[in-house]
């Protein structure tokens, strides 16, 4: 991994984190809302898992509170700069992994509605997919 200047990481793990939070509190919404229902289908099981997507995102946080906690300029010698390279690591791939499987619950949440619907979706969240995957690929 490139070495990045701890002010930009900072602002980096900021970001990543406030979106983890939003997106985990989603997923987990979305994951009480399918477990309350009866659904018949085994699509919801499916769909289910997926929402799961939540605890990628718990992790994110967690991982992006500890790295700022290490990267700020007051921090104890004992926690200044410890696994940072693990922090990194821990920051972005529960992240990457909630968003695409956040992407994968949308696609089928639609075909617990019909055919049409799941259609629908399913090519709605597949260019989601794409166009995050491009992101990804092209600024990291």
């Amino acid at each position: 991994m490139q070495p990045l200047v701890p002010d930009y990481l900072v602002a980096l793990a900021q970001q990543i984190g406030t979106l983890s939070a939003f997106l985990g509190g989603l997923s987990a919404a979305l994951l009480v809302a399918l477990l309350a229902m009866q659904l018949p289908k085994r699509v919801a099981g499916w769909t289910i898992a997926l929402a799961a997507a939540a605890v990628s995102f718990i992790v994110s946080v967690v991982a992006t509170t500890l790295l700022v906690t290490a990267l700020h300029p007051h921090a104890p010698a004992a926690v200044a700069g410890v696994g940072l390279l693990k922090g990194r690591v821990l920051t972005v791939l529960p992240f990457a992994l909630g968003i695409f499987l956040l992407l994968g619950c949308i696609g089928l949440t639609g075909w617990l509605r019909s055919r049409r619907m799941g259609q629908i979706t399913t090519i709605i969240a597949a260019l989601g997919a794409l166009l995050i995957a491009n992101l990804m690929v092209n600024v990291g």
